[in-house]
């Protein structure tokens, strides 16, 4: 096992800088996902770390060693690469093997490692087979017991399960997540997808245009944003982000440098009754669109300050086109000019209710 760090890594091609002044600290042990659009240069900053680029300033190092100019096959690392890259001719046990044989291990240790490995995986019936008579998630394990029998300090992964359908890549989450707790390796995991970033890191580190946007918990980064790229990024719906100005004639004074506020759909609430309630904001509102996806509905509402998409579990709203939206100000958001988020906003509830409709 071993903490990585990144010191003020920058990568550049030619004149196009890809990722700018990168500072960031991986804990030994940890299972952390960098996740982004595409470009964002999360899989750059993996094959920096592996040793596949070359970083164009700043320090990697892996535990206490600089690893600047140390190449791919010093660094003991293991990697597991969206196409597995298994060699048809080869049965598992061979794919499993190859790796083993170029390092000159002693047959007998072989043996009992890839035995202990295809155990651990779920391979042990499977090892007479060659790749193309595997499942997708089959495959995917193979390439993940190629890497295991290396027994390395950290593990990367670079969108490993892009090739699954859902269902396969669901159950594969899964048994990453049980794998790394029985392992206790650093895991460095990067994907675009935001429902594999939350279910699986221990951190999620929210990279875009080459700079970190946000590095911490899952629940901190979808409670607690920094700014409205992270708070954009995560969560399905995403965030309603409104300028301030669109709800001026909603929501009591406000102290504070605010351009914009934001809000979780789900933390809005739909009432088919006019209410007055001086904590939140509440406008009357026709619905656009429905989705009723059984645990839960998506409503996507317009009124006078914008159009908002609102989740709720409870049952769908049929034959209904006008509602009440109310949002609590304890779960308003707020950011500035820049986008970056505003902690130190005050609401003061002078009024005695707030207005329905606009002006």
């Amino acid at each position: 096992m071993a903490e990585i760090r990144l010191v003020n890594v920058s990568k550049a091609y030619k004149e196009e800088e890809i990722i700018s002044n990168l500072n960031l600290t991986i804990q030994d042990g940890s299972f952390t996902v960098l996740v982004g659009p595409s470009g964002c240069g999360k899989s750059t900053t993996l094959r920096m770390i592996a040793g596949l680029e070359k970083e164009t300033g700043g320090e990697i190092w892996i535990g206490d060693q600089l690893v600047n100019d140390t190449p791919p096959g010093k660094r003991n690392i293991a990697m597991v690469f969206q196409s597995y890259a298994l060699y048809p001719t080869m049965t598992v046990w061979g794919n499993i093997e190859f790796g083993l044989k170029n390092k000159k291990i002693p047959k007998a240790e072989r043996e009992e490692l890839i035995r202990e490995i295809s155990e651990i995986v779920g391979l042990t019936e499977f090892l007479d087979k060659k790749p193309q008579h595997l499942s997708g998630g089959q495959r995917q394990r193979v390439a993940l017991a190629r890497a295991m029998v290396k027994k390395p300090k950290v593990f990367i992964l670079d969108e490993p399960l892009s090739n699954l359908d859902a269902k396969l890549r669901g159950q594969m989450r899964t048994e990453l997540i049980q794998l790394h707790k029985r392992l206790g390796t650093t895991f460095i995991y990067v994907t675009h997808d935001q429902v594999e970033a939350m279910s699986m890191g221990d951190e999620i580190v929210i990279l875009n245009k080459g700079k970190i946007q946000q590095a911490d918990t899952p629940m901190k980064v979808y409670h607690d944003p920094n700014n409205i790229f992270t708070a954009n990024f995560i969560g399905t719906p995403a965030m309603n982000i409104l300028d301030h100005n669109q709800l001026l004639d909603f929501m009591p004074t406000v102290n504070g440098d605010i351009k914009y506020v934001g809000f979780r759909p789900e933390h809005i609430q739909l009432s088919l009754t006019e209410s007055k309630d001086p904590h939140s904001i509440i406008i009357h509102s026709e619905i656009l669109t429905m989705e009723a996806l059984g645990s839960e509905t998506i409503y996507t509402v317009k009124n006078e300050a914008g159009v908002m998409n609102i989740k709720s579990v409870k049952d769908p709203l049929h034959d209904v086109t006008r509602v009440n939206v109310m949002i609590p100000h304890e779960k308003l958001y707020f950011f500035d000019h820049e986008g970056v988020r505003n902690r130190t906003i005050t609401i003061k509830h002078d009024e005695p209710v707030l207005v329905m409709g606009g002006r």
